[in-house]
């Protein structure tokens, strides 16, 4: 059994059909993504038509990202915020209008049902973006902060990585995982494109929505599997550029 984290999708079907379809996958397999699945390029409602298709054949823990709240608002509530319109809404609006009330009911109860973070049995840590709370993401005061805060990652980046997990001054919230993944930040803001490791942090968000890949990684192994960069598969298009 492999266990493989997917990175931020954003519209990008052809990224994520063209990198699983770079995996040799067996039954038992399990596949965890971070979220964003929607947002950025032109196929957000057939991205999730496509999970929705996946996980009925897959063992899949789909996690709930920010963009995927926005998504859920407006299709929900019919909420047209401005702030999402201008971030890739416009291009997910758009999709859905290809979809009947009937998919659209089946796309509500998949984001309905996303999960705001796991944590699997060797102690490992997945969820969109991060948490402030010493004592874990699941005494966050705000729930929602789990798929939009960055603060977890700013840290990691200018961590004084020579302080050993003894001192007194390593942050206790990094203490209670062995590993965390996330996503939300690109690491293309850093100059890579690849996933980024810090202390025990892995960023698997490498910038599908703007000039980069979508990456798949075996988190056991930590081998890498990535789309071409995604801009390249969508050559008519901005994405959220």
């Amino acid at each position: 059994m492999s266990t493989f984290v997917i990175g931020d999708i954003h519209g990008g079907l052809r990224a994520l059909e063209q990198v699983l379809g770079r995996l040799e996958i067996n039954l038992d397999d399990r596949f965890i993504f971070v979220g964003d699945y929607v947002d950025g390029w032109s196929e957000s409602a057939e991205t999730i038509s496509f999970l929705i298709h996946f996980s009925e054949k897959n063992d899949c823990i789909f996690l709930r990202g920010n963009h995927d709240e926005l998504v859920y608002n407006f299709l929900k509530y019919d909420d047209n915020n401005p702030m999402w319109l201008q971030h890739g809404g416009e291009s997910s609006k758009l999709s859905y209008s290809k979809l009947s009330e009937l998919e659209k009911k089946s796309h509500i109860l998949f984001l309905e049902n996303l999960h705001n973070y796991y944590i699997d049995d060797k102690n490992r840590l997945f969820l969109h973006a991060g948490f402030t709370n010493m004592h874990g993401p699941q005494y966050e005061y705000y729930p929602n902060l789990v798929y939009w805060d960055r603060t977890l990652w700013e840290m990691v980046c200018t961590m004084d990585h020579s302080v050993s997990k003894e001192d007194k001054k390593y942050p206790k919230r990094l203490k209670l995982f062995n590993e965390i993944y996330i996503g939300h930040t690109p690491v293309t803001r850093i100059g890579q494109t690849k996933p980024v490791n810090f202390a025990n942090v892995w960023n698997v968000d490498t910038g599908a929505a703007f000039k980069g890949p979508l990456s798949v990684m075996d988190i056991d192994t930590k081998q890498i599997w990535q789309s071409d960069a995604v801009w390249q598969l969508y050559p008519d298009e901005n994405g959220r550029n």
